[in-house]
């Protein structure tokens, strides 16, 4: 029997270990009780509209439901953000959840690599890559996406679960992304021609094997990078949240590690693939929310060049209920409210100050503009481009940091604070 060397031995502790931090995580206060009639409320809802819509619709529309249900709960009760992960990075150098997001984008790629490499799919789909053009569109959406984000107080992601636990800033935000994706869809006409080039996906040039290799290996770079740009920073740890004593409690009412919130979000997303044919997105529904409001009110949005685009018109003369992504981010919202209701955390806040409901309408409709600027939104492009070996997720995700390093120097105007060094938890 052989050993590895202590040298070498010590190497892989090290790199096993967690990443210091200025003081030692606080331990998570324990879970409030269940919240019973938001949980009874938002059960019945979940039940009553997947019932509904598997009886209008039919099976796929109903498992799409489903999936989105359970995205919510996994979103909540892990408490998978985009935009905190960033702004601790950008921030004081904590780089925990953008390696949250390296395993999340890891597991992703093999998922996809084996759907779509071996062309696997239910209900007669065929996986196929997100793939988007490279251009200007691409970055300057990033980029006034990210600043939104940080504005807004979260992604597109975190808007829906935040939502759906009740948190009316957050509701602030939801309006903003609808007016924002809205006016971009609107005005279609003065972006659609920005210079671009065509879509690049590796598996075209080296196949599905090779470009979930790369895409493996530049991850695990990310991660080898963030361990080393928090070690040198020693930054303070991430706060912790409510959580339910006990493993299996913990299953049911949260927190999930992190870890285990990017493997689940991963399976399911996955899920969608397998379902749809395509990856899960968020912002086109608001696109088409925003549409069937303009269309309820006397407008024509089927006559803006947005709607007569392939694909989209198709969109906007189906059911919302029958449409992929509308079923998705309804049922994240309501898995989300379950979730937090189970967590005892479910409430609806009030008193939102002026400047912060500003940054989070301000914030949303700069997600909104910004997600159809550039093809998508942290999961629509970012976490679908990266996983299917697209050039444009991984442009977008360098273009969203920048980004972040803006909307921190925005925030303390409208009253929003940062992360900082003498922090107890960040």
């Amino acid at each position: 029997m052989t050993t590895a060397p202590p040298a070498e031995a010590a190497k892989t502790a090290a790199l096993l270990s967690p990443s210091p931090t200025s003081v030692p995580r606080p331990t998570a206060p324990a879970a409030p009780p269940v919240r019973r009639v938001p949980l009874v409320v938002s059960g019945l809802l979940g039940a009553g509209l997947t019932a509904y819509v598997w009886a209008a619709h039919g099976a796929k529309p109903g498992v799409l439901l489903l999936l989105g249900l359970a995205l919510g709960v996994a979103l909540f009760h892990s408490r998978f953000g985009f935009t905190s992960a960033w702004r601790q990075l950008v921030a004081v150098g904590n780089g925990t959840g953008l390696r949250a997001h390296a395993l999340l984008l890891g597991t992703t790629a093999t998922l996809f690599a084996l759907l779509i490499g071996t062309k696997t799919g239910l209900f007669g789909s065929v996986p196929a890559p997100s793939a988007g053009p490279l251009g200007l569109g691409l970055l300057i959406g990033s980029f006034v996406f990210a600043v939104g984000m940080q504005l807004g107080g979260a992604c597109a992601s975190g808007t829906l679960f935040a939502v759906g636990s009740g948190q009316t800033s957050i509701l602030l935000t939801l309006g903003g992304f609808i007016a924002g994706a809205t006016l971009a869809a609107w005005q279609f006409d003065l972006w659609k021609d920005l210079p671009a080039l065509e879509p690049v996906v590796m598996a075209d040039h080296i196949g599905w094997f090779g470009s979930w290799a790369v895409t493996v290996l530049a991850l695990a770079a990310i991660v080898l990078v963030s361990r080393r740009v928090q070690a040198r920073r020693n930054p303070p740890p991430i706060g912790p949240v409510p959580s339910a004593r006990g493993a299996a409690a913990r299953v049911l009412r949260g927190s999930w590690p992190l870890a285990v919130g990017a493997l689940a979000l991963a399976v399911l997303g996955a899920g969608v693939l397998l379902v749809s044919g395509g990856a899960w997105g968020v912002t086109s529904a608001f696109s088409l929310w925003g549409a069937e409001l303009v269309r309820a009110l006397g407008g024509h949005p089927e006559s803006w060049s947005w709607w007569q685009q392939p694909g989209n018109k198709e969109m906007l003369a189906g059911p919302v209920l029958a449409d992929k992504t509308s079923l998705t981010d309804i049922g994240i919202m309501i898995g989300a409210a379950v979730a937090a209701a189970l967590g005892g955390t479910w409430t609806l806040h009030r008193g939102v100050p002026w400047r912060t409901a500003t940054a989070a309408v301000l914030g949303g409709a700069l997600m909104g503009i910004g997600a159809r600027l550039a093809g998508g939104c942290n999961i629509g492009a970012y976490l679908a481009g990266i996983a299917s070996g697209s050039l444009h997720g991984w442009i977008w995700g360098a273009s969203a940091l920048l980004g972040t390093w803006a909307g921190l120097r925005l925030r303390p105007l409208f009253g929003l604070g940062n992360p900082k060094p003498g922090d107890g938890v960040c």
